[in-house]
């Protein structure tokens, strides 16, 4: 018997549509996204292929996101037990204040303007442009709607996320005089920004290193990617808008959701694979 490979990549990363993800999305480096190791991931595999099956490999993938979205939305009310160490003076919290006063050591006029510029990146404005803005670009490029649903739900999920998180818990921000201009009045538990940052600059990070074959490219896109996501949340203490605690679960719930939206693309991957076995040839036409 011959050990099986995965399948060879082509040369153009803008090969269009089915064939595009058949021949160039089913490997991250030597991983092969369409394998799954454990029972639960096998099960998972044979739900989206069964719901294939029936309806599409896009309704696999869009049950999936909705499954999670589920899920993020009891992530989020979760976040009421997390108040309590939050707000605890000997918890977690207890590191917040320390942390915000340090911050204040470190500000200058120019910091101060440069990181609100950063800042304002991942903002209710910067972050649905670059959302909007990817989403266009790889669409066309890639003539699917795979990028679409995918950036789409992240943002989707982050803002469910960030409204339920305020709403519940209605944590106040650090004082005014803490702050720098233009202020912030809405609840502080989560940061927004944060979660912003994390969710949806993460999978347009994964939706693009899917078609590098350079590792150097690939691990380029992702720490650029981290780094960001990084900064934004600590530009958020720095500024005085949110208490570390709140930036803290924001990484958290970010990569949580990140982490579903990726295992939903598996799956719609899996559900792929197993409608095209023989690849892309025989999708071409196909949806």
């Amino acid at each position: 018997m011959t050990r099986s490979t995965p399948p060879r990549r082509l040369s153009d990363p803008a090969d269009p549509g089915v064939p595009g993800e058949l021949n160039q999305d089913m490997t991250l480096g030597t991983t092969r996204l369409t394998h799954w190791y454990t029972p639960w991931g096998r099960a998972l595999a044979a739900a989206a292929r069964a719901i294939s099956e029936r309806l599409g490999p896009y309704a696999a993938l869009i049950v999936s996101l909705l499954i999670g979205g589920a899920i993020v939305l009891g992530l989020s009310v979760a976040a009421v037990e997390v108040y309590d160490a939050v707000t605890d003076e000997d918890g977690v919290a207890g590191i917040d204040q320390p942390l915000l006063d340090y911050a204040l050591t470190l500000r200058t006029p120019l910091a101060e303007t440069i990181v609100t510029g950063f800042t304002d990146i991942a903002g209710t404005i910067g972050m649905p442009v670059i959302a909007v803005a990817a989403i266009l670009i790889l669409a066309i490029k890639r003539r699917s709607w795979t990028p679409v649903v995918l950036i789409a739900a992240a943002g989707g999920g982050s803002l469910l996320m960030t409204v339920a998180g305020k709403e519940l818990i209605q944590r106040e921000r650090p004082p005014l005089e803490f702050a720098v201009p233009p202020f912030e009045h809405s609840p502080s538990f989560p940061s927004g920004h944060t979660l912003n940052a994390v969710a949806v600059v993460g999978i347009i990070a994964y939706v693009l290193v899917l078609r590098r074959n350079s590792p150097a490219s690939r691990a380029a896109i992702i720490v650029g990617a981290v780094v960001f996501a990084l900064l934004v949340g600590l530009s958020r203490v720095y500024l005085g808008h949110h208490w570390f605690t709140d930036v803290l679960v924001g990484w958290i719930l970010g990569a949580l959701w990140l982490s579903i939206i990726v295992t939903a693309h598996r799956l719609y991957l899996t559900a792929r694979e197993h409608r095209h076995p023989s690849g892309a040839r025989d999708a071409v036409g196909s949806a």
